[in-house]
């Protein structure tokens, strides 16, 4: 029988790490041939990863699949007008390559995290090689829009919300990651209930294999530490935790540890966050650890007494449950969300972590220090609940196996 032929169109890819990575992975151990049309890494910093350039290299393999890649205007600086430009020249630059691709193809899936306008090219895919299209929204736009940029003008917002929507609508299939987002989605678009599927992001399951990094653990052994591992923009709002930490920290009773916050990661508001974490006088409760190959993560969880996912107050950022989330429980470890929306409601009916709202400083600090002083026994209690819930909701395989059968 001849294998099934899968085009994946998402600006980032490999060696940038997003979890399309692990699904592409994911398609290959099952059989299925896959193409890959994406840009040329640059993600977080806007800067080109090692042996890349606004030159190429065009084609690659990565473990089976064919990669294209396609030029982009790299996000240097990560300044609004950068950030527009890289947003809008991807898609362009994809939508005139698909020349180059053999076709073949059994479906489409684009992976949209932001812009919406990556369904572009997936959309002029989908009608050259006769193929259904398959949106996975990850970013739903333009709200996600407007937690990077802050556009005001009430022209560019109704162009962006025309554009966000027409994108939408003409993909054969939306992929959401909650049932309000389903629901979101079905209200703006008017499709038919069965086109719009809602598959959680799950994670991948090196996540869940216990592990410690014994020199940060022995480094920060006097502490109550706290760990958090992604990217760096506006929408985690880490100011929020910083701010809590601060409070946290003046609040602790004698003979309590001092916390101690590991950021892992990079991102636009890295330099923001570092300047506020100076005017805090936290340089001793904050370290800003840098980038470390998703493998890497695990170890770093399992040095944390406690994991921390955060998101800002806009309430179309609470219509998804973040990736972060997964991957946290599945550490074992127990949470503190800073979040509305379904992010909280995961986290809060695991049992697995302690809800704050979104931006609110104090009820984080309390929480932070609720936290720190249960006993081991009760913080293994909560973390072993998160694993459950994990396993129950989030595992690879079977969300896997839903996405496949939903696309082709």
């Amino acid at each position: 029988m001849q294998k099934k032929r899968i085009l994946v169109v998402t600006q980032h890819f490999w060696p940038e790490n997003f979890r399309i990575n692990d699904i592409v992975e994911g398609f290959l151990a099952d059989g299925l041939e896959v193409d890959v049309l994406c840009g040329l890494p640059n993600y977080p910093k806007g800067e080109w990863f090692p042996g890349y350039s606004g030159r190429g290299p065009w084609r690659e393999n990565y473990k089976g699949a064919n990669v294209y890649r396609c030029r982009e205007i790299s996000r240097k600086g990560n300044t609004g007008l950068r950030i527009f430009a890289n947003y809008c020249s991807w898609p362009l630059f994809a939508r005139f390559s698909l020349h180059r691709l053999p076709g073949g193809y059994d479906a489409i899936l684009c992976y949209n995290t932001s812009p919406v306008l990556m369904n572009w090219p997936a959309l002029a895919a989908g009608k050259k090689f006769k193929a259904p299209v398959s949106s996975y929204v990850l970013d739903i736009w333009p709200e996600n829009l407007y937690s990077v940029l802050p556009v005001k003008n009430k022209l560019l917002r109704g162009i962006a919300q025309a554009v966000s929507d027409w994108n939408y609508r003409r993909a054969d299939r939306l992929i959401a990651m909650s049932s309000g987002l389903r629901e979101r989605l079905l209200q703006r678009t008017g499709k038919q209930p069965e086109s719009v599927a809602v598959i959680p992001q799950y994670c991948e399951d090196h996540y869940a294999v216990p592990q410690c990094e014994a020199a940060l653990a022995a480094q920060y052994e006097p502490y109550f530490n706290l760990a958090f591992a992604g990217n760096f923009s506006p929408a985690q709002s880490l100011d929020t935790v910083l701010y809590a930490l601060k409070l946290a920290n003046e609040r602790r009773q004698a003979g309590q540890k001092p916390l101690h916050l590991l950021l892992v990661g990079d991102g636009m508001s890295r330099p923001a966050l570092e300047k506020l974490a100076g005017e805090l006088c936290l340089e001793k409760s904050v370290t800003f650890y840098g980038s470390v190959p998703p493998e890497k993560i695990p170890a770093i969880n399992g040095f944390a007494d406690a994991l921390l996912v955060s998101l800002s107050d806009s309430p179309d950022l609470g219509l998804t449950v973040p990736a972060k989330v997964a991957s946290c429980m599945a550490a074992g470890k127990p949470l503190l969300a800073s979040m509305n929306g379904e992010g909280a409601r995961a986290v809060a009916e695991s049992g697995g972590g302690l809800v704050s709202p979104a931006c609110h400083a104090e009820a984080l600090a309390e929480n932070m220090l609720a936290l720190a002083a249960m006993s081991e026994e009760e913080r293994m209690a909560m973390g072993k609940k998160s694993k459950a819930y994990y396993e129950a909701y989030y595992c690879r395989e079977k969300l896997l196996r839903q996405i496949e059968t939903f696309i082709l």
